[in-house]
């Protein structure tokens, strides 16, 4: 009897292990993917499900999969969501210039950490630099 039982345990874990990864690698809808955009970033202003469809047409990046005409988004979509919200309300970029950060495929977030590191942002900042010991030596 407690072999059974023991193993039936056993059983029931292992299905709710396989239900979980199987939930996290499924497709999720547009409400679903709001509650994952709201509840990652507290500290910023609530997305809306207008605003996910508005960033579908302004980054060609963003295809959910569309079945009867309901939105369907997989872990890639979802972690560029959560990219695109981060520069966009957290570092108050233009879409314009997440665009071509995107475009760029030079972007590398930590959502975690909060840190935004592109390799072209550094360029351009050393350059930058360059150009002002340039002028502070000559004057």
């Amino acid at each position: 009897m407690w072999f059974y039982l023991n193993h039936q345990l056993i059983l029931k874990n292992l299905l709710i292990t396989k239900v979980t990864e199987k939930f996290k690698n499924s497709y999720k809808t547009i409400s679903e993917v709001l509650k994952i955009l709201n509840t990652d970033s507290p500290s910023i202003k609530k997305s809306q499900l207008h605003t996910i469809r508005f960033w579908e047409t302004q980054f060609k990046q963003l295809k959910p999969k569309k079945i009867n005409n309901r939105r369907y988004y997989d872990s890639k979509n979802i972690n560029l969501l959560l990219k695109i919200q981060y520069l966009l309300k957290n570092q108050g970029m233009t879409i314009s210039g997440v665009k071509k950060i995107l475009d760029s495929n030079n972007l590398s977030i930590d959502l975690n950490e909060k840190k935004n590191i592109s390799p072209m942002d550094i360029k351009l900042r050393i350059n930058k630099i360059n150009k002002l010991l340039k002028n502070l030596k000559e004057n």
